[in-house]
């Protein structure tokens, strides 16, 4: 009786050696041997069944792991041993975003070739083209134009890949994602347009790429403000001074009334105050709370700037 009874638990431990085959330290093993270009490792621990797509607690897979790390060996053999290209973090990050991150060319064509998906998007929103973007990786967004990546579609704060290249400020992509036909007009959920965010982030050289290629310089957010006002509120005078030489409208004002010369004597700078005053700024323009720039200059106790303003008044 106990023999039959060894015999049973023996058969039992057999028939389950499959469930145990790839455990959890085998399957770190394989992501540190990918992570580190091991092939010899990698091979044999596959070897013995690790579970090739076996994850960390982010959800990060050896294949991710080698291809971050632009070991493109490791990432051949895995692939070759049946690694899902799709598979994605907890982020919702995948072996192509993680290529795209690292610009790396010859990756996002092999795993593009292996099925990846274009379009994957991690919980942000990012597919591998605005990664590319936002890093200004002009060949990678070239590839994967060409392998037919639309430029046109948004994140979840609906910025395209033209959007996030003029916050970043990368002149080059942004041209040429813009001869690639992305929509210079299009807005984010703020009603931004990607002249209106490289203003706002100071982007000289992208705003010059955008005017020149027919950017409305005085387009609006949802708020009703310009670029201008926007390049003047976060005291960015080189983009100013740009927007205004190409004859941005000095004097527009956003949904509050409010204008750059106000938006400037609200964050107390003289020198973007004298620019705008040289360049034909109403002293006497009145915000929907009946206030003028002199008015705000006051309540700020900007004593140069409450000069200045009344000196030209």
């Amino acid at each position: 009786m106990k023999k039959n009874k060894t015999i049973a638990l023996l058969l039992a431990l057999f028939l389950s050696m499959p469930l145990y085959a790839g455990s959890r330290e085998d399957e770190r093993e394989l992501r540190l041997a990918a992570s580190i270009g091991d092939n010899v490792t990698a091979r044999k621990v596959l070897d013995q069944g690790t579970d090739i797509n076996g994850a960390n607690s982010l959800g990060k897979t050896a294949l991710m792991m080698a291809i971050e790390n632009g070991i493109m060996d490791t990432a051949v053999l895995l692939l070759a041993r049946g690694a899902d290209v799709n598979a994605t973090t907890e982020a919702g990050c995948t072996a192509l975003t993680f290529a795209a991150e690292n610009g790396h060319l010859a990756v996002t064509a092999m795993l593009l070739e292996r099925g990846a998906d274009l379009y994957a998007r991690t919980n942000a929103g990012h597919d591998a083209m605005t990664t590319a973007a936002r890093y200004g990786l002009t060949d990678l967004v070239d590839q994967l134009i060409y392998k037919g990546a639309d430029p046109n579609i948004g994140d979840n704060n609906k910025r395209t890949a033209l959007m996030h290249t003029a916050e970043k400020g990368h002149p080059e992509t942004a041209a040429y994602l813009i001869k690639s036909g992305s929509e210079i007009e299009l807005r984010d959920k703020h009603g931004s347009t990607a002249l209106i965010i490289a203003a706002d982030k100071g982007q000289i050289d992208v705003i010059d790429v955008l005017l020149q290629n027919g950017a409305n310089i005085d387009a609006v957010d949802n708020d009703g403000a310009t670029a201008l006002i926007w390049a003047v509120g976060q005291d960015h005078i080189g983009a100013a001074t740009k927007l205004i030489q190409k004859k941005a409208d000095v004097n527009k004002p956003d949904n509050d009334g409010v204008t750059a010369l106000m938006e400037a004597a609200s964050i107390r700078s003289i020198e973007m105050v004298k620019l705008l005053l040289q360049n034909g700024a109403d002293v006497s323009a009145k915000n929907n709370r009946d206030r003028t720039a002199h008015d705000i200059a006051k309540k700020k106790r900007n004593k140069s700037v409450i000069e200045l303003l009344k000196s030209s008044n």
